[in-house]
């Protein structure tokens, strides 16, 4: 970086930066260390602040603002608490296990945060000298840690021009960065011809919602460019200085690939930074190494070698996972971690749901510690429902307790045989094998929390020894203790008795909290961006996907209209036949016929699906035993990559032939098969949710919470299925296809309204 000479920056142009921000690029020094020194939830941290809060005598101020200038900076930050008849400021920072194990980069760190926020207070208050406290406050046993110093004004002041001498460069470059973008955007065309019929309505509602702020939810037909169609007008709004950020997020990784295409379409003149962000098991290039200094190449002196890794990284445009990679190992850096801190300086972030939803979300927490204006383009939004459920469930089994103590001794052992001491009074006097709890029991959870605090202490003192199963369940714990305080009529905690063989039930059981309503989660997250825009091709009805998923009620509606004709897609109803699970093996003769007859009148690829893999296998069987000659490929459980890519290369222009699948699987969605790839598919199921004692209690509470429970629970859920699965017919203005709706209830006006429109239903 010393090398490159500092750009001309206009004087009137401001790069503002966050205290922590600044420390974090300053003042970060040696290993990356995640050894296992056990951190507080984000709820026990500001509850923590606030026990110390509540300590402080009268004039304490509590969360001071602050922010201050230096060249073409200005810094910010909240400091903690200020007694101004002490001159004394105070940074708390919460921790669990011994204070002695928490390593030296992160004291130094806490330090300069507080040395710059002591710089900023003295010249907003005048002060000529101050005494900075540094008070570690542990969760556990709320005992205060306090580390104090006194400064004078004139060394704060020369200790925080330093630091931002050092990021004034940066900053330089970063605003070049970003003139040099906008000019480039703002002479940027659509990358098409044209739009297709739908994409310019769609492209200029979100165009409006990024510009002015809001939420929108739009319902667009497969095949018009969806990912082009949101990106173009979001990065317009971008240019244009309304935001600082456009989130891409996925369900799925081929989510990920046509958002990389869609940028990359708009030429590589653009200066344009955009990132690939993928889970961390697929990063990292030691998974038998612990994520450490003392363990992983990668991990000792990340510190020191990120900021060159960090300026090289950028030089490229385009940071998917490959080009990271390379360059991280060029620079013996860990990929994952470099991706994490491209993000701060990345103009475009393509990555997982999880990446801003999840509890723990690096972009979220990016987002606000920045205050970036932010929009999230939400891709398959529809996903979004189950996958927030996900993400706000926790589910422990007593079997993977089972194993780790047959192994464990000492310490770890008694501390894994009080939880399940604690579980089995759970499960005690149960009968059902499953059973729904107004409330989760206090023994359990302070077991399990004293787990958490023992097995932290035992990894923070054996940092060399990898136990990945051991890890994996404290993370588990950590996760149920999360969520354990969060608990409210959003969630159930459940007790399901695990199958012991021949008819009779275990001993053991498995523990659930399971979200039913992901909206108290996500709201927070779409108040939190500049503008928040969610679009599928499945979003009936718009009151289901509102309400679930937390959106405002002022949020916009986008219904746009398919670009296919009637007449493209030959639509059937098979009503003589019932698909319902008693009558399941009176339909299968009926089922292979119906299949055997279009096959002979319009041969050709074709995709038949099913409610589950039982149901699948019998009506292949049963179609092959008629009908041997006609080729058959059936989609597997569990099938690898390479197991889904060969089902999928069955489906040439030339080859006839018909691929078994599961409703709601990896081939329902997300594949693209235009033209003779694919001339038809036959839905034989509603695609209704299970019905068990599960889902039979998520239907009974969301009924008392919404007055929808069946809906809810199983008719807006299996409707979106089969429309997902049906689109895979028609990709294109030049597609025809048929459809098979095989079910009696596809003639109930309650079904017949959740599906498109464009349908014409015979």
């Amino acid at each position: 970086m010393s090398e490159i000479a500092p750009p001309t920056v206009e004087p009137a142009t401001r790069y503002t930066v966050a205290v922590r921000e600044l420390c974090e690029f300053t003042a970060k020094t040696g290993d990356l260390d995640l050894r296992f020194t056990p951190a507080p939830t984000a709820l026990e941290g500001i509850q923590g602040h606030a026990t110390v809060a509540a300590r402080r005598g009268e004039g304490y101020e509590k969360e001071v603002g602050i922010a201050g200038r230096h060249g073409l900076l200005r810094v910010r930050g909240r400091a903690d608490g200020f007694y101004p008849a002490r001159q004394e400021l105070e940074e708390v920072k919460t921790y669990r296990g011994e204070l002695e194990r928490l390593p030296d980069n992160q004291r130094q760190l806490h330090w300069a945060q507080l040395k710059i926020y002591g710089a900023l207070i003295c010249q907003d208050r005048g002060l000529q000298e101050i005494r900075l406290t540094l008070v570690y406050f542990n969760i556990d046993s709320e005992q205060e840690t306090q580390l104090s110093e006194r400064h004078g004004a004139a060394e704060l002041r020369a200790f925080f021009e330093e630091h931002c001498g050092r990021f004034q460069h940066w900053a330089e470059l970063q605003l070049l960065h970003r003139a040099q973008r906008d000019a480039a955007l703002a002479e940027t065309r659509f990358p098409h011809a044209d739009f297709h019929a739908g994409q310019r309505q769609l492209a200029e509602a979100v165009y409006r919602t990024a510009a002015r702020g809001g939420a929108l939810l739009a319902q667009a037909p497969t095949g018009i460019g969806k990912s082009i169609g949101t990106l173009f007008p979001a990065l317009k709004a971008l240019a244009q200085g309304r935001l600082d950020k456009v989130f891409f997020l996925t369900a799925k990784g081929s989510g990920r690939q046509l958002a990389l295409d869609a940028a990359a379409s708009l030429g590589a003149a653009i200066p344009l930074r955009l990132l690939e962000l993928v889970a961390r098991d697929k990063a990292c290039e030691h998974p038998d190494k612990a994520c450490h200094g003392d363990s992983c190449p990668l991990a000792r002196g990340f510190y020191d070698r990120l900021p060159a890794a960090r300026a090289a990284a950028l030089e490229q445009r385009k940071l998917d996972q490959p080009t990271v990679r390379t360059v991280a190992l060029e620079h013996g850096v860990c990929p994952y971690y470099l991706s994490q801190d491209l993000a701060r300086w990345s103009d475009v972030i393509v990555g997982d749901y999880n990446y801003y939803f999840d509890s723990s979300a690096l972009l979220y927490g990016l987002a606000g510690l920045n205050e970036w204006r932010v929009a999230l383009l939400v891709d398959e939004a529809h996903n979004l429902v189950e996958r927030g459920r996900k993400m706000y469930s926790a589910e422990l089994d007593q079997g993977d307790l089972a194993r780790l103590r047959s192994t464990a001794t000492g310490t770890v052992r008694k501390t894994l045989d009080r939880v399940n001491r604690a579980w089995n009074r759970v499960h005690r006097d149960q009968t059902q094998d499953y059973l729904a709890h107004a409330a989760i029991p206090d023994p359990l959870l302070r077991a399990l929390l004293d787990a958490q605090s023992k097995l932290g202490d035992h990894f923070a003192a054996h940092p060399l020894e990898l136990d990945p199963a051991l890890q994996r369940w404290f993370f588990d714990i950590g996760h149920f203790g999360k969520l354990a305080e969060s608990f409210a009529e959003h969630s159930l905690f459940d007790v399901s008795l695990q199958a012991a063989g021949s008819g009779h039930r275990s001993q053991r059981s498995t523990l659930c909290i399971r979200n039913l309503l992901p909206a108290p989660f996500l709201a927070p997250r779409f108040r939190a961006a500049q503008a928040s825009i969610l679009f599928s091709a499945t979003l009936q009805p718009r009151h289901y996907y509102q309400d679930l998923l937390g959106l405002p009620e002022d949020c916009r509606w986008l219904d746009v209209p398919s670009p296919f004709a009637a007449e493209q897609l030959q639509v059937r109803l098979a009503r003589h036949i019932s698909t319902r699970w008693r009558e399941r093996a009176a339909s299968l003769s009926p089922i292979a016929e119906l299949i055997a007859r279009q096959y002979a009148e319009q041969p050709g690829n074709y995709l038949a699906f099913f409610s589950s893999f039982d149901y699948l296998r019998q009506v292949a069987a049963e179609f092959q035993a008629r009908h041997p000659a006609t080729p058959v490929w059936l989609q597997e459980q569990r099938m690898a990559e390479p197991e889904r890519a060969a089902f999928i290369a069955r489906f040439t222009e030339r080859s006839q032939g018909i691929g078994f699948a599961v409703l709601g699987g990896v081939f329902s969605e997300g594949i693209d098969l235009p033209g003779a790839r694919l001339i038809g598919a036959f839905v034989a199921t509603l695609g209704l949710p299970q019905t068990n004692p599960v889902n039979e209690e998520m239907r009974r509470r969301l009924e008392a919470l919404r007055g929808a429970g069946y809906d809810y629970t199983y008719l807006y859920p299996g409707l979106q299925k089969v429309v997902q699965a049906a689109g895979r017919v028609i990709r294109g203005r030049q597609d025809r296809g048929w459809l098979w709706l095989i079910d009696d209830r596809y003639g109930r006006p309650d079904v017949r309204a959740l599906l498109p429109s464009w349908w014409r239903l015979d």
